[in-house]
């Protein structure tokens, strides 16, 4: 699909809207975020992404809508390992409740910059080389074989990681917060405050996290501003999911095989795409599929309903057992 200069930029300054006005109620929000208004937040941020899915529908056809969409609802489910990896890092940093919310979002915010590059970079090289697709879906296959095998492990400490030492040594940081302030004063100097590096923390395991996803959105297309797009509204609207469904993603069982199984189907999707751009049309008697985004929109809402149906059953029968 052809993206104009103009609605580009468009884009960009209403994504930036966006988040800078998210910025301006977290910086005047004093207590910490209540289940109610996660809701209400969560509520208003998929509704955005359905009327820019509508946007797309209108302005540029169905297949464009239809590809955002599994896109987005794609990158949103993989964003429950980013959810889990929050979690750690805000319970090992000991982030005060009150400014979660604002490390959160500025993490975010930063990561998805940082996100935009890869993905430009991502959609140059499938422009030029074929071959990339190869590689991508070797990355999800080998991803979700090891997802189904060992789980959502936890991952090593944050304080040990190479960014949070080099920032450690670069920026002279307190152990202590002064709330939400970046920098505070401590006998007479002026010091970082532990914010500074939560935010890089979240910051890079977000974009660590974006080698498994961002891949996964090209398997369902190789538009970089669908992909872009996908990327910004499941990314905005991951902060208030954390606050809505830290403690339910405990309960989704069966979440990692999930997970494990949009990730391999992806794969293999990549790996058909590559063997047809090479001139591979069929094998012996077998005719390569062709797998449209209606049929990969419809697997990844598939799978992810089964898995929450069956983790529920699987609890109920849990607790029926323990009484």
């Amino acid at each position: 699909m052809h993206v104009t200069a103009t609605v580009w930029i468009l884009t960009i300054c209403g994504l930036a809207a966006v988040a800078t006005f998210d910025l301006v109620v977290v910086s005047r929000r004093r207590t910490p975020i209540s289940r109610v208004t996660a809701v209400k937040w969560t509520t208003g941020y998929v509704l955005l992404a359905m009327l820019f899915a509508v946007f797309l529908f209108f302005g540029y056809g169905a297949s464009a809508s239809s590809q955002f969409a599994a896109g987005y609802v794609t990158e949103y489910s993989l964003s429950a390992d980013n959810l889990f990896v929050f979690m750690i890092l805000i319970a090992r940093f000991k982030v005060p409740s009150a400014v979660v919310d604002r490390v959160l979002h500025l993490g975010i915010v930063t990561s998805l910059m940082l996100r935009a590059g890869f993905i430009a970079a991502g959609a140059v090289a499938i422009a030029r080389f074929n071959g990339v697709f190869y590689v991508f879906g070797a990355l999800l296959l080998y991803t979700a074989v090891r997802l189904a095998f060992t789980g959502m492990d936890e991952p090593a400490n944050p304080r040990d990681g190479t960014s949070i030492r080099f920032l450690r040594r670069a920026l002279p940081t307190t152990t202590n917060y002064d709330g939400a302030k970046f920098r505070t004063v401590v006998t007479g100097r002026r010091l970082f405050t532990p914010v500074i590096l939560v935010i890089a923390a979240i910051s890079v395991a977000n974009v660590v996290f974006a080698l498994d996803s961002i891949p996964a959105v090209f398997g369902i297309t190789k538009d970089a501003y669908i992909v872009l797009t996908a990327n910004a509204f499941a990314m905005m609207g991951l902060r208030q999911l954390y606050f809505l469904v830290a403690d339910l993603l405990r309960r989704l069982v069966y979440l990692d095989i999930a997970l494990a199984i949009l990730l391999a189907f992806i794969g293999v999707k990549l790996i058909l795409e590559a063997l047809r751009g090479s001139g591979v049309e069929e094998i012996g008697d077998v005719r390569l599929p062709v797998i449209g985004s209606d049929v990969s929109l419809a697997v990844v809402l598939g799978v992810l309903a089964t898995a929450a149906i069956a983790s529920a059953v699987r609890t109920g029968r849990d607790r029926r057992r323990a009484k």
